[in-house]
């Protein structure tokens, strides 16, 4: 899971004056403390590229693939020399987070991975994950060439995960889902329970068949459900 940091609330901690042995008043002042409100920090959340990011990244995710497929020798994908290693990034593509990239062609799935997190800066993660989606998604076979010229791609910039604790909060069309149960795991982007017009509890189901669990394994009481939005951004159809 991404690494959640707790702020206290304030700059300054209250000031507790109470009378009464030394030991007595460190306890009360260490419950105080304790009971302290807290909130989840995070770098960026989603909805957070400008306008120039959003060209970036697609630019980033097609420039890795054509890369790759030209013949590169390296097999880190993170040493394609794409926009995303030939100058420094600001803003959210600098910070590390999680992505997917999803290729199509004639709006049919030729393939899709992506890092849920990642210690990488984002670009490198998009353009990680692009390579990734075009050779090692185990339904097809590698992308070739003429394919490429012919695909269009979808770059999803995660937000970090929040705990589901009941599921009516979550958004079918807004949130992404994520199962786990045991050593099962399983996500869908939110784009996809729009595409087919999935309900709550279908998404749900549908998300449990991912990580490999039957339809109703989001009822267990050891399953947990993580939403998280996502920012997507497409290529104009080829």
């Amino acid at each position: 899971m991404s690494e959640e940091r707790a702020c206290n609330v304030g700059n300054r901690q209250p000031r507790i004056k109470l009378k009464g042995p030394a030991p007595a008043r460190l306890a009360v002042r260490l419950k105080v403390l304790r009971e302290l409100v807290t909130l989840p920090c995070t770098p960026w959340t989603a909805a957070m590229l400008t306008e120039e990011e959003r060209r970036q990244v697609v630019t980033i995710a097609r420039d890795a693939i054509v890369h790759a497929l030209g013949g590169a020798r390296s097999t880190d994908h993170r040493a394609v020399p794409s926009e995303a290693r030939e100058e420094p990034h600001t803003g959210a593509l600098a910070f590390p987070g999680g992505a997917f990239v999803t290729i199509r062609i004639a709006r049919e799935l030729r393939g899709c991975i992506g890092y849920i997190e990642s210690p990488l800066p984002l670009a490198e993660v998009i353009a990680e994950v692009a390579v990734k989606a075009a050779t090692e998604d185990p339904r097809f076979p590698p992308l070739d060439q003429s394919e490429l010229a012919r695909a269009t791609l979808e770059v999803s910039v995660l937000s970090p995960l929040v705990r589901v604790r009941d599921i009516t909060e979550i958004i079918v069309g807004t949130h992404g889902l994520l199962i786990e149960l045991g050593r099962a795991r399983g996500l869908l982007l939110p784009q996809v329970a729009t595409e087919y017009g999935w309900g709550r509890e279908t998404f749900l189901a549908h998300t449990s068949r991912k990580a490999g669990l039957p339809a109703d394994a989001w009822k267990d009481p050891g399953a947990i459900i993580y939403s998280f939005t996502a920012e997507v951004i497409q290529e104009p159809d080829s």
